[in-house]
């Protein structure tokens, strides 16, 4: 008999522990941080589109290097911020742990990343050529 309750205890204590799903309008602190390192990779994902759009001459605003600074800057504090949330969440989706939106803010950041590098590859070889 004493068995039984040996096996029931540490079920118990993970019962205990598990943490209950969340309302999906409820927002945590992870579901804010991880939201705004989205909104911060989508920023870096549409400055280097636009710094890209001004390097390869679509528009006449000047080379894009500030720009493709700062989508470069943008893309690298989503991802880290957005990693950062994504290795310490809890639990899975609809936890309230920001899982979601620590995945998209390393999608948009690395984006983000990419475009702010193409475009400083870009104006650096057109400005030694020309």
């Amino acid at each position: 008999m004493s068995f039984g309750f040996v096996l029931a205890a540490p079920v118990a204590a993970h019962l205990a522990v598990q943490q209950a799903a969340v309302s999906t309008s409820t927002l945590t602190p992870e579901r804010l941080a991880a939201s705004l390192a989205a909104l911060l990779g989508l920023i870096g994902l549409i400055v280097g589109g636009l710094a890209m759009a001004r390097a390869a001459g679509r528009i006449r605003t000047g080379p894009g290097q500030r720009g493709a600074i700062v989508a470069l800057v943008a893309g690298l504090i989503a991802m880290a911020v957005g990693g950062l949330v994504v290795a310490t969440a809890d639990g899975g989706l609809g936890t309230g742990n920001g899982l979601a939106g620590g995945v998209v803010a390393i999608v948009l950041g690395l984006i983000g990343v990419v475009l702010g590098g193409l475009t400083l590859s870009h104006s650096r070889r057109t400005a030694k050529t020309g």
